[in-house]
């Protein structure tokens, strides 16, 4: 059996929800997206993280949950891959909603020692899955993490059918969060961020330049994506920020360092 078809037999057992779509059960953060609210308690919970990573990370799977519904209507009774969802937050929330949804994680840390049923260890750049199978496929803060961008969307988009969502999230390098927790100290150089963040904590840190973490630019990655035939743009924006959340990312130079987080909500193309 295929790792989609062992999902399918195991999502039977969870609360799909059938009916008309516009009946579904909500469970979503109840914050107007974008709004100053919303941002302060995703911010609220980003630095809450260490020590409460479960609300953090349910906090985001919501909100991540709500912008995928906004631009693409009701996951319930659809197929949502969740590609590099490390302990299944997202793929969980998704599942809460109706939707036939799988994770995909090359990392076993990171699938922790309870993943969602159906979990799959797969590299995103060669998913275990034929051609047109989503009709969402979910990416949130991955990109950052592969060393060849291009060749892992190109694999989002394979695995999505024609007219399906693809959502992609990543922090990039020039934010003030790109050097994730030895920031923002890699403005002043990778290498001296890490040693004084391992220096001042006494620990490891998670990630080093070039082996588990690149510098994505915004910029750069919006040519890659413009240049396609097979998706088209349906937002660009800044997946945190409170407000001009588009107008931002229109804005050269600034936007590498004020985006903060770049969210691209992308729409396959018929073939």
């Amino acid at each position: 059996m295929t790792p989609l078809g062992r999902v399918r037999a195991a999502l039977p057992r969870l609360p799909v929800r059938r009916g008309r779509p516009d009946r579904a059960p909500r469970t979503g953060t109840s914050f107007k997206d974008p709004s100053f609210a919303r941002s302060l308690a995703l911010f609220k919970a980003f630095l809450r993280e260490q020590d409460d990573p479960q609300s953090c990370y349910s906090l985001l799977a919501r909100d991540a949950a709500d912008q995928v519904e906004a631009y693409g209507g009701p996951v319930a009774g659809r197929v949502v891959v969740d590609v590099g969802g490390g302990s299944g937050c997202f793929t969980e929330e998704f599942r809460r909603r109706g939707a036939l949804a799988c994770l995909f994680e090359p990392d076993l840390r990171e699938l922790g020692e309870k993943p969602p049923d159906g979990a799959v260890v797969a590299d995103g750049y060669l998913l275990p899955l034929a051609d047109a199978v989503a009709d969402v496929t979910f990416s949130s803060n991955v990109l950052e993490h592969v060393c060849d961008p291009q060749t892992f969307l190109s694999e989002l988009v394979r695995v999505t059918r024609p007219g399906g969502l693809i959502y992609v999230s990543f922090t990039n390098w020039l934010s003030p969060w790109g050097g994730h927790e030895w920031a923002p100290w890699h403005y002043l150089g990778a290498e001296r961020a890490r040693a004084r963040y391992e220096r001042r904590t006494g620990k490891d840190a998670k990630h080093t330049l070039g082996v588990n973490l690149f510098p994505v630019h915004i910029g750069t990655t919006l040519r890659q994506v413009r240049a396609r035939d097979d998706v088209r743009i349906v937002s660009a924006r800044s997946r945190y920020w409170p407000f001009l959340t588009e107008t931002v990312v229109k804005a050269p130079v600034l936007r590498e360092f004020a985006t903060w987080n770049l969210l691209l909500i992308l729409r396959r193309c018929p073939v």
